[in-house]
């Protein structure tokens, strides 16, 4: 077969007596193009002597293929990363970045370029130049997209680690467990962890998981996204401005309920926070008027009739147990006060007090509970409270 016989698709048209010069100097080529990789980039001399060897090799390659190529006219295309790049890619793609994978397909270029015109025929030479550019061109694109396919494949793997760690942190697993994955997947942030708990939108593919990923970004110093069934989790770390952040990221969710909860400690210490958020999702159907988002702290009435251990402990705690500490009648009067439909005057006539002192009691309740019995959602909160403690 002449090498006339190729066509637009294939190789450039080149003599057989240019092939054989080719093939003749193909190792003096392979030296040349080293010396030149030395000379032009700096970060090529500073790569360790198996690195260097690596690329060589991807360079030796390079040139024989380039003879294979011109030498199979009738060849439609060009299995590269097989016969080229061979074992290659890998070592490529753990060498150098693609960037630079790019600077020495053009610092190849530049060698080939300047010894050809030397060796070839005059009549071959321009014929020569041209093959060697666009067998580059096809080069540059291979490369490319084996950074992409690469790329591809670490972010799957990338998610499968994260939806790993949402596991371990909503399971509770040894902090030890919960700290080597977190570790795995890049998270920095010692303290200061928000969990945030909506509706999965129908297409949450790897796509969407990047870019929400990405969005979150902007307002927390780490970000984990994971999907468990229909629900669409997320592990933040070090947050600026949550409110504001939450707000740009509420249109990712589905139409449901978005809850979050808020924990100061380290990830793996952020079980219970994370299953705040997990109940609370569940629950916040029940508080038909909740804001969205929704904190898992203003959910605890609805969590405590999902069954939730931790909420029942925060009510009892953090307000029958102090208002029954704090004496001066304030767990009766508060009792009194929702028995009593939220009216002073016969909250008064039942404790025997007056209303200025049912009020003082009040303000008391609002100030030692951060509940405000006046509010009908937070009277709601205090009467759970009260029940539970009593229970």
């Amino acid at each position: 077969m002449t090498a006339s016989a190729a066509t637009a698709p294939g190789p450039v048209p080149v003599s057989w007596e240019a092939l054989e010069i080719l093939r003749s100097d193909a190792g003096n080529l392979t030296n040349e193009v080293n010396g030149h990789l030395e000379e032009t980039l700096t970060w090529y001399r500073h790569l360790s002597t198996d690195e260097r060897a690596s690329l060589r090799l991807i360079a030796q390659r390079g040139i024989g293929g380039l003879i294979s190529w011109l030498e199979n006219p009738s060849s439609r295309s060009m299995p590269l990363v097989n016969e080229l790049l061979g074992s290659a890619p890998t070592d490529l793609m753990r060498t150098i970045s693609l960037q630079r994978a790019l600077q020495l397909i053009r610092s190849i270029v530049e060698a080939v370029e300047q010894r050809l015109p030397g060796l070839m025929p005059a009549q071959d030479q321009q014929l020569m130049l041209e093959a060697v550019l666009r067998y580059s061109r096809e080069v540059a694109f291979t490369i490319a997209d084996v950074y992409a396919r690469a790329a591809e494949s670490r972010g799957a793997w990338d998610s499968r680690l994260e939806a790993l760690l949402v596991d371990a942190v909503l399971r509770g697993e040894p902090a030890e467990q919960i700290a080597s994955r977190a570790a795995a997947v890049g998270w920095r942030s010692h303290e200061g962890v928000v969990v945030v708990v909506g509706e999965a939108p129908e297409q949450a593919d790897a796509v969407f998981m990047s870019e929400l990923r990405r969005q979150c970004i902007r307002f927390a110093a780490d970000a984990v996204v994971g999907v468990q069934g229909d629900r669409l989790l997320l592990l933040l770390g070090r947050t600026n401005d949550l409110a504001e952040g939450l707000e740009r990221i509420l249109p990712r969710f589905g139409s449901g309920q978005v809850v979050y909860s808020s924990f100061a400690g380290s990830i793996s210490q952020a079980h219970k926070s994370a299953q705040a958020a997990f109940t609370g999702f569940s629950a916040s159907r029940a508080w038909t008027s909740a804001p969205r988002p929704v904190a898992a702290e203003d959910l605890l009435p609805e969590r405590v009739l999902c069954g939730d251990e931790t909420a029942k402990t925060v009510l009892r705690t953090t307000i029958f147990d102090l208002l029954a500490s704090s004496g001066n009648g304030l767990l009766e009067t508060v009792t009194a006060y929702l028995d009593a439909g939220h009216s002073l005057e016969a909250t008064a006539r039942e404790l025997f007090v007056h209303t200025n002192t049912v009020r003082y009691r009040l303000r008391r309740v609002t100030d030692i509970t951060g509940w405000d019995p006046v509010v009908p959602r937070d009277a709601y909160v205090l009467q759970t409270a009260l029940a539970v403690g009593r229970l």
